[in-house]
């Protein structure tokens, strides 16, 4: 997909994600050695943005295996449609077993889900598994075999093997550890909080009707509520939210009534709002 790690930021610009050094490093890797990208990092950094991007740039299409506690095989991987396999041995009374389980096995009656989508036909993929540590740890064996030689064994059918392999990016909030199996296939990326320069800019691009020196002043504000001991720091998804409140608002500068009025908008949780009204200096930023 790519020619060169410049390649990679140009592009992903284009979409409107701007990707630091190391991130369009990682993505050039993957894509030319054919490695899954395992992307961890706190909420709300860009690491499913990243993947979305990516398929923007490839005209590929967005697989997207969400994952959560309780996620199992037929949601990851395929099941089959008993509903419409019982109105199949139905209709077909005066067959014997053996002639109606070779019909109602076979792709007709097959629901394939993400992993299994992900690998069939020739169009290009791009696979999303999304939020993998919140998957239980049994969850991480059916990504192995997908992952290690992209394919997936159906028993009533065999073997399915891609012939053209989707892009991977799995993402974690590191909420729990991911074992070192599913690690070792995986090239490694984090992504924390930007710098404030490449954050400002971020602002800018998703903002454009704010000025330059209030987007530098969001920027500001925001890098000394991240330096508290809060419970949920701000992410670049709310400095972006914020900067388009102050917009609304017809906001000019930053003010302490200003910024106390839309604490709402970065915070989540009460304590870490009375927190920062009471310990946000904006005359020292």
């Amino acid at each position: 997909m790519f020619t060169s790690v410049d390649d990679v930021s140009a592009r992903l610009a284009e979409t409107g994600y701007l990707a630091s050094p190391a991130v369009a490093t990682t993505v050039f890797l993957a894509d030319r050695l054919g490695k899954p990208l395992l992307v961890e990092g706190p909420a709300g950094v860009g690491k499913t943005e990243l993947a979305k991007a990516v398929a923007e740039v490839a005209g590929a299409r967005l697989v997207r295996l969400q994952c959560y506690e309780g996620v199992d095989e037929s949601r990851a991987l395929y099941e089959w449609n008993h509903a419409k396999q019982l109105l199949r041995i139905s209709a077909g009374r005066d067959e014997t077993w053996d002639e109606a389980r070779t019909d109602i096995f076979s792709e007709e009656f097959l629901l394939t889900r993400p992993l299994l989508t992900a690998i069939r036909g020739e169009d290009p993929k791009v696979l999303l598994i999304d939020e993998t540590d919140k998957a239980d740890v049994e969850v991480e064996g059916l990504l192995l075999e997908v992952l290690s030689d992209f394919q997936v064994t159906v028993p009533e059918l065999g073997t399915i093997t891609a012939t053209r392999r989707p892009f991977v990016v799995l993402t974690s909030n590191a909420s729990r550890e991911l074992s070192e199996a599913l690690r070792r296939r995986c090239l490694f990326l984090h992504i924390g909080f930007p710098d404030e320069e490449l954050e400002r800019r971020i602002v800018r691009l998703k903002v454009p009707g704010l000025d330059e020196t209030l987007a530098r002043s969001v920027v500001r504000v925001v890098g000394a509520l991240r330096a508290m001991d809060l419970r949920k720091v701000p992410s670049v998804a709310e400095t972006v939210d914020w900067a388009h409140t102050l917009l609304a608002l017809g906001a000019e500068s930053l003010d302490e009534t200003v910024v106390k009025a839309t604490l709402g908008v970065l915070l989540k949780h009460q304590d870490d709002v009375l927190k920062a009204s009471a310990k946000l200096d904006l005359d020292a930023l």
